[in-house]
C-alpha cells in the first residue's frame, strides 16, 4: 500500500514555486465554463499563502496556545521526567512539525496536485475553504487547546486548562465518562484512529509515542462507549470539519453509520457522538463560534455524499479508506 509523501514546510515552499505554472494551466483548461472551478482556481493560491503564513506565525511565536504548549511542556517535563518522550511529541504541536500543521500541508498538496481525486469541483472548493479557515492563527490557536489541556491534565492540577472548563465541571455538565488523560484527543485523526477488533468492536488506537497515554493514564476507549459518553473537546465539538480531510470525515461517517445499524439490529437506540455539541468550551474566540455555524451547515450538506471520487485508482498514492495517511509518518515510532 503506497502512502502519500509528506511535505515539510521548506519542500512545500519549493513546490509552490516550481509547480504553480502547471497547476494554473490545468485549472484554466478545466475551469472553462465551470464557475466553481474558476473559484477554486482563485482560492488555491490564497489557501497556500494562508498555510505558509500560519507556519511563519508558529515559527515567530505569534500563536498564543503554541507558546503555552512550550511553557506547559517544560513544566510537566520537569515535574515528570519519565514522560519526556511523550511530552516532546506534544511540543511539536507548537511548531510546523506538529501533526495538525503537517496535515494542512498534506491537504493543500492533495488539492493542488490531485484535484481529479475530488468528486466535484464544489468538493474541491469546499476543501480549499476549510483549509483556509483552519489556517487562521486565531482558530488554530483554539484548536491547540486540546493538546495543551492534555499537558495541563498531566500536571495533576498544577497547570490550569485553557479555553476549557475543568474536567470535573465538563464531566458533570455532559454526564460523561472518564476516558483518562488524553481523552480530548480521542477521535482526532492527528493522534490516532479507530480500529476494529476481531470481536467487531471499534476501539481507539493511538499513533506512535501517543500510545503512552493509553498505557499509563487511560483505559481502552471503545467507540460505542465513547460515542454515548464522551466529554468536550475542541476538535470534536468545534474543529472537526476544518481539521479533518474529506477522507477522514467520510471514515468517521461510515463508522457512525455502521454503529447505528448495529444498535438498530438489536433494537437499541443510538446517539451519534457528533449529534450535539458537548459543554466545556471557555473563552473561545468569536471566530471559533462563528466558524462552528458554517461547519454545521457544511456537514448537513455533505454527510450523505463523499467529497472524493468514489473509485480512486488502486495504484494511486492518495488517501483511501484503509489508511490514514495524514498521520502515517508517525507510525512505527
Amino acid at each position: 500500500m503506497q502512502r502519500l509523501t509528506h511535505y515539510f514546510p521548506q519542500q512545500f515552499l519549493k513546490n509552490i514555486r516550481t509547480r504553480s505554472i502547471l497547476v494554473v494551466t490545468f485549472f484554466l483548461l478545466a475551469a472553462c465554463g465551470d464557475p466553481i472551478k474558476e473559484q477554486a482556481l482563485q482560492q488555491l493560491p490564497m489557501t497556500e499563502k494562508r498555510v505558509v503564513q500560519l507556519g511563519d506565525a508558529l515559527n515567530n511565536g505569534q500563536v498564543r496556545n503554541a507558546i503555552l504548549i512550550q511553557q506547559y511542556a517544560q513544566k510537566v517535563s520537569t515535574q515528570k521526567p519519565n514522560l519526556s518522550p511523550l511530552i516532546n511529541e506534544f511540543k511539536k504541536d507548537a511548531t510546523t512539525q506538529g501533526p495538525m500543521y503537517l496535515a494542512l500541508l498534506d491537504r493543500v498538496n492533495t488539492a493542488k496536485n490531485q484535484p481529479q481525486m475530488f468528486a466535484s469541483s464544489q468538493a474541491l472548493y469546499d476543501e480549499l475553504l476549510n483549509i483556509y479557515q483552519a489556517a487562521d492563527p486565531v482558530l488554530y490557536s483554539d484548536a491547540l487547546s486540546d493538546p495543551l489541556n492534555v499537558l495541563a491534565d498531566m500536571s495533576d492540577g498544577q497547570l490550569p486548562r485553557i479555553n476549557s472548563l475543568s474536567k470535573a465541571q465538563s464531566q458533570n455538565a455532559n454526564n460523561a465518562q472518564d476516558f483518562g488523560t488524553g481523552e480530548q484527543l480521542i477521535g482526532n485523526p492527528s493522534y490516532g484512529s479507530w480500529q476494529t477488533g476481531s470481536n467487531g468492536m471499534s476501539f481507539w488506537a493511538w499513533y506512535g509515542m501517543y500510545s503512552m497515554m493509553g498505557n499509563m493514564f487511560g483505559r481502552p476507549a471503545y467507540y460505542n462507549d465513547w460515542g454515548r459518553s464522551r466529554n468536550y473537546s475542541y476538535y470534536n465539538d468545534y474543529g472537526r470539519t476544518r481539521y479533518s480531510s474529506p477522507t477522514q470525515l467520510n471514515k468517521q461517517t461510515q463508522l457512525d453509520q455502521r454503529t447505528k445499524k448495529s444498535f438498530a439490529s438489536r433494537g437499541q437506540k443510538y446517539a451519534s457522538p457528533y449529534s450535539k455539541n458537548r459543554t466545556g468550551s471557555s473563552s473561545l474566540s468569536s471566530k471559533s463560534k462563528t466558524a462552528q455555524t458554517s461547519a454545521n451547515r457544511f456537514r448537513s450538506n455533505t454527510v450523505k455524499k463523499s467529497s472524493y471520487a468514489k473509485k480512486p485508482s488502486k495504484s494511486s498514492s492518495f488517501r483511501n479508506s484503509n489508511t490514514n495517511t495524514s498521520r502515517s509518518f508517525r507510525r512505527g515510532k
